[in-house]
């Protein structure tokens, strides 16, 4: 193995040996503007002369450094701000800053503080630049990592120097990494610790003694690292496997952490430190010579890479501190510093995260080509087959296994046949291997072959849906073809979408992401695996649908995202012209079409409507108008909510779901007039006896006739045999409150009984945003005798059911409030604030008045920013302006909410005039303003 020369050379000390490719360079301003050594030096001395008092000595050195150090840090930020792209010489900037402070206090140290002017040879030290530091790669913020070189135990003398170092850098407000060894200490902790080893691997000589590092350098070259190998190319993948599991598993999480995430700087960096210690390379362009990499490859890393840390010195300067995580108000700021702009629809700071993605992604492709590269040189273990496959699959002609990955046989004759650019993702998911980078390759560089000819060539055509319908996991082969551009080459269409990041706390993926998710949980839903979970959904693909016309449309039902129009109306628009060319006949054509414009409706029905309004079920059966089309819109959206992230999907989704299906099946069956108040008003009834079959006539009775009908269609029987015992001997001052999980819904339900009086509702909304509750459901009716029933279903701040140790504190907080003992509004102050790095998202209020949703109430629909006091402030905004409230649905979607309420007048009729629907929209509008600016103050 040919050993690289030694790490650097010292800023202070031009006998040092010649490694001028170590040295920071390329700054981005003259090194004399960041940093003069001679003139500050000077300087320095100059302040320094005559001092012989250790405290003042330091004292002077801690303020003449610090002004030097905050010039040049000004120097370069300014520098960076005016070229945002100018990454590689901001850090070499940054670092070559760094060293003539390090190498400044050394001299002053051994000068002023801890002179030795005939040091013996056990006096020898030398001061070393490790990790990313002796990358040369500092951001802004970066710790400065130094390890501080000795031929043996350290001497009095030597233990000194580097104390006062150390206060002088830690006095300097530098967060400093140390360490203080012998070569041989090196070895020995080096062969123990892998981290150690690496931080070695990159190790450069600052000042002090050049014989020493370079003793270092050969030693470990010679005795640690040469023949070392596989075992730390093993030990740094399982340290890239735990770190990716840490941080989510996914290359396209909406806040990805630049440095330790998938695709992020650290695996960049584990790729060259692999390459280096199994190479002995010392910079990235030698992969090309030593060819691992081509140089477009070797373009695409030093792209990443730039990328990258540019992102990453971005995010120390607008953070003041060292942040990795690119949160979502970080990500607007940056954006803006690169120059990136809105248009297309698209807000700046997506345009910016759908770059980051596409770098992650290449990066993770530049990663498996050195892996198999190393592989073929027998440097790295192969990867065993897929685990789902029990026994090896041969690979059919003019393909072959190369160390357990598929490959083809001949270029030439490969690429003579151009579906073979399709056939052989298929092919890798019938023998159970993952492609070859030399596969990849070869088909990254003719993706011009995928033209018209072959999106219209029916084979090709067949070999694409075969990907999805075939074979037990299609996210694979979608996956790495996305990743490859196959998948936006065969589909044009696709590309938009690619990687493009939807800036809200809603969706956790980026659209294309997104869309394969989707294609894996139906594939799952349909092997049955999640058959526990999701019955309906699995029991509606056991009976059978069209499995194709379902795939199709999952595939394309956001492929109209990003544009200024309704996603769903572009995408149904795209589906016109592709489904067809993905040769579905013209009845599932317009199925597909049917399915994409309306995937949400669904959702929005289920989550947005009350269902135990007859209306809402009549008027989503004759948007479906088949039982067809329901089952395969109900499987899409399941697949479409589960494929937004984890914790997305819940009981209470899933459930309303399961309501809105079953009674739709059922009108669909017997007929919409099935549906109708009295019906379900009698069949509750009925219920309710049936379930108190011990209670006195009389009393039971006089419940059942104590309640006006919508009270009997809004509740299930569960809620009607709570309120029945909470109002049976209730005094008219009195308030009653129960709290019990219900399990079904994912949530607490909250039963109030007490006197009917005005804003009951906000009142009951205020106590629980007190508490922290988040409300998802909510009901309020008035008996004929002048009692108000309220029940509420909330859920924590994590959206589970509250715990049963915690529900006496709620009870108790409610309490309070309802007596007038707490005043709402006023304790909701300092708790209605919006978390500064959720304050960028931009979500437009809407509110809408809707008479035909409903035979007795007006719908208003309020679609806003979310907030803890919203609710509240709407529903008082009601009561203030003598509006009714008779239900209220809430849906959440990360940081925007769309709360649908259920209301009367004074006169108990619905809101017809134009005109008071105005003053109320006005209202309502000032109310979510002025709570907006006191949530963000």
């Amino acid at each position: 193995m040919p050993r690289p020369s030694v790490s650097a050379v010292p800023v202070s000390d031009p006998a040092a040996p010649d490694d001028t490719h170590r040295v920071p360079r390329d700054l981005i301003r003259p090194p004399s503007e960041i940093f003069d050594p001679d003139t500050r030096m000077e300087a320095l001395r100059a302040a320094l002369d005559g001092c012989t008092d250790p405290a003042q000595v330091r004292a002077i050195a801690v303020r003449e450094l610090k002004a030097a150090m905050e010039r040049g840090r000004a120097v370069i930020a300014a520098a960076f701000t005016a070229a945002p792209d100018a990454a590689r010489p901001t850090v070499s900037a940054y670092s070559y800053l760094t060293d003539c402070i390090v190498t400044a206090v050394l001299e002053v140290v051994t000068v002023h503080l801890h002179p030795c002017p005939n040091p013996t040879e056990a006096e020898r030290l030398a001061v070393i630049a490790v990790g990313g530091y002796g990358r040369a790669e500092m951001a802004p913020h970066s710790d400065v990592d130094l390890l501080f070189l000795s031929p043996y135990k350290l001497t009095g003398w030597a233990e000194s120097v580097i104390e006062s170092m150390l206060y002088i850098l830690w006095d300097l407000h530098l967060k400093v990494g140390h360490s203080s060894r012998t070569v041989h200490d090196c070895l020995r902790l080096g062969a123990e610790d892998y981290t150690i080893r690496t931080a070695l691997l990159e190790h450069r000589f600052l000042a002090g003694n050049a014989a020493l590092a370079d003793e270092l350098q050969e030693t470990l070259w010679r005795d640690l690292f040469d023949g070392t190998g596989p075992d730390f190319i093993r030990a740094k993948l399982d340290e890239r496997s735990a770190r990716h599991a840490k941080q989510g598993g996914q290359r396209y999480v909406v806040e990805p952490n630049v440095k330790e995430g998938k695709g992020g700087l650290r695996d960049l960096q584990t790729l060259f430190w692999i390459a280096k210690y199994v190479n002995g390379v010392q910079d990235a362009a030698e992969l090309v010579a030593a060819d691992v990499f081509t140089r477009g490859e070797f373009d695409a890393f030093v792209k990443a890479e730039s990328f990258l840390l540019g992102v990453r010195c971005h995010l120390h300067l607008v953070s003041g501190r060292a942040m990795e995580q690119l949160t979502f108000d970080r990500q607007v700021e940056i954006a803006e510093r690169m120059g990136y702009v809105d248009k297309g629809g698209r807000r700046a700071v997506e345009h910016f995260m759908q770059a980051y993605f596409r770098h992650a992604t290449r990066v993770g492709e530049l990663t498996r080509i050195l892996l198999t590269a190393l592989e073929a040189d027998a440097k790295k273990e192969a990867p065993s087959l897929v685990g789902f496959f029990r026994r090896r699959r041969r690979a059919r002609p003019g393909y072959r296994i190369v160390q357990n990955r598929l490959s083809y046989d001949d270029e030439t004759s490969f690429l003579s046949d151009k579906l073979n650019l399709l056939r052989i993702f298929d092919e890798a998911l019938r023998t159970g291997n993952l492609l070859h980078p030399d596969a990849m390759r070869l088909i990254a560089r003719n993706l011009h072959l995928i033209d018209d000819e072959v999106r219209s060539n029916p084979e090709a055509v067949r070999l694409f849906l075969d990907l999805m319908l075939r074979h037990q996991s299609p996210e694979r082969a979608l996956r790495r073809m996305n990743e490859l551009g196959v998948l936006a080459a065969f589909l044009p269409e696709f590309e938009p979408i690619v990687a493009m990041m939807q800036f809200n706390m809603y969706h956790h993926y980026t659209v294309d992401e997104h869309t394969i998710q989707c294609i894996w949980h139906l594939s799952q839903i349909e092997q049955g695996a999640l058959e526990e979970d999701l019955p309906l959904a699995t029991s509606i693909m056991k009976a059978g649908v069209n499995r194709k016309v379902l795939y199709v449309a999952l595939l394309l039902h956001d492929i109209g995202k990003g544009r200024p129009e309704d996603h769903s109306v572009v995408g149904a628009r795209i589906a016109r012209s592709v489904a067809p060319r993905l040769g579905l006949n013209r009845a599932d054509c317009e199925t597909v079409e049917w399915l994409v414009r309306y995937h949400l409706l669904m959702s929005d029905m289920a989550q947005k409507r009350d269902l135990s309004d007859p209306r809402t079920v009549r008027d989503f059966a004759k948007a479906v108008r088949t039982r067809k089309r329901l089952d395969l819109l109900t499987v899409l959206t399941v697949c479409d909510i589960r494929g937004v992230g984890p914790g997305t999907w819940n009981n209470w989704k899933a459930q309303l779901l399961r309501a809105l299906h079953a009674e739709t099946a059922n009108a669909l069956e017997n007929g919409l007039e099935a549906l109708n108040r009295e019906t379900r008003g009698n069949e509750a009834r009925r219920a309710l006896r049936a379930a108190l079959p011990d209670w006195d006539p009389k009393l039971l009775r006089r419940e059942t006739q104590r309640h006006y009908p919508p009270y009997w269609t809004g509740l299930n029987t569960s809620s009607h045999v709570t309120f029945a015992r909470m109002l049976g001997d209730i005094g008219s001052n009195e308030i009653r409150i129960d709290l019990m999980p219900d399990e079904d819904r994912d949530a607490t339900r909250a039963c109030f009984v007490m006197a009917d009086h005005p804003g009951i509702f906000s009142r009951l909304a205020g106590a629980l945003a007190l508490v922290g509750a988040n409300v998802v459901d909510a009901r309020t009716y008035t008996s004929k005798d002048g009692f108000a029933t309220a029940v509420f279903w909330v859920q924590d701040a994590d959206g589970h059911p509250y715990e049963q140790a915690r529900l006496p504190r709620l009870r108790s907080m409610i309490d309070k409030t309802l007596k007038g003992e707490v005043i709402t509004r006023t304790a909701l102050e300092s708790r209605d604030k919006i978390r500064k790095r959720e304050r960028d998202f931009r979500v437009p209020t809407s509110i809408a008045f809707d008479n035909e949703g409903s035979e007795i109430y007006t719908i208003i629909e309020v679609d806003t920013r979310d907030r803890p006091g919203l609710l509240h402030d709407l529903t008082r905004t009601f009561a203030s302006s003598n509006i009714s409230i008779a239900s209220a649905v809430i849906a959440t979607y990360g940081a925007q909410v769309v709360d649908t309420f259920y209301v009367k007048d004074m006169f108990g009729l619905k809101i017809y005039s134009e005109t008071k629907q105005r003053t109320l929209e006005r209202r309502l509008r000032d109310a979510i303003e002025s709570g907006a600016k006191r949530a963000i103050s």
